[in-house]
């Protein structure tokens, strides 16, 4: 997302070898380049993967954030449908990592071009989850259409182009170029996606990273710390963990944060686009 393309990558420092043939060291570097890179990718992926994958890599670190209630039950997945349908006073928090700003119109046009996407994405499907995106960001009171644009055509020029691009995603799932209009999908990291975790509902990833990124177009530049938000991380990359209404509920479905826009994320955009 966004903030992801200005995070660098840590860097990672590979062991001395002695005593090794050039050949086979030769090799051997190569084979750490490659996994330095695979390793980077799935650390990207892993912001959108399952929360269950989640927890088990943070499960030290969110014990210390929030912690287990003993002789308590699991919450039930209704839990996290109340924090999606409602929004309660001093749950409307950012994590101060940009500055929202008001957009010159309240009318908006994406225009969806589906060249290079992948094959197991058809063209009426992800303009279905496009259109559905934008009708939940509708709610805002802005007005907000969708189009598609054939192989070879021009966009309108006032329109937001949404395509699939490694190079305007720079690595992440998906990428908002305000500045720009266009919103980039990266279908490499939808390849590795569905190479790792064939079994995921990678539309239903997608569908949460355009509602992400089509909220930044809407003046939405800093990130939510509800986990449930559409426009939230799960971490701030500085040892913060988002916020739960009850921890037990963390797990309770694939992917806590909400595809679509919650009643906390409309309010957001409701308040600064009067």
């Amino acid at each position: 997302m966004a903030a992801d393309a200005r995070r660098a990558a840590p860097r990672m420092t590979a062991s001395a070898a002695t005593a090794v043939p050039v050949a086979a060291g030769w090799a051997a570097d190569r084979t750490r380049c490659v996994d330095q890179r695979l390793a980077q990718l799935a650390r990207r992926l892993t912001r959108y993967l399952a929360a269950a994958a989640l927890a088990l890599a943070w499960s030290g670190a969110l014990a210390q954030f929030v912690p287990p209630e003993a002789g308590k039950t699991p919450a039930a997945p209704a839990v996290r449908d109340q924090e999606i349908a409602e929004c309660r006073p001093g749950e409307r928090q950012t994590w101060g990592d940009g500055r929202d700003r008001p957009i010159a119109s309240r009318a908006l046009r994406f225009a969806y071009r589906h060249d290079n996407a992948p094959p197991w994405f058809s063209e009426s499907q992800v303009m279905a989850l496009v259109t559905r995106s934008a009708e939940a960001w509708s709610a805002c009171g802005l007005k907000l259409t969708v189009i598609a644009v054939t192989r070879g055509q021009i966009p309108p020029e006032d329109a937001i182009q949404i395509l699939w691009s490694d190079v305007g995603s720079r690595g992440q799932f998906a990428l908002a170029n305000v500045g720009a209009r266009s919103l980039s999908i990266g279908p490499a990291l939808f390849a590795l996606l569905r190479e790792r975790n064939p079994g995921h509902p990678a539309a239903q990833t997608l569908q949460m990273v355009l509602s992400h990124e089509m909220g930044h177009f809407l003046g939405l530049m800093a990130h939510s710390k509800r986990c449930v938000d559409t426009m939230s991380y799960y971490d701030n990359g500085k040892g913060e963990r988002c916020m739960l209404r009850d921890p037990k509920s963390w797990g309770s479905v694939v992917e806590y944060r909400s595809t679509l826009p919650t009643a906390c994320d409309i309010e957001r955009c409701r308040a600064l686009n009067r």
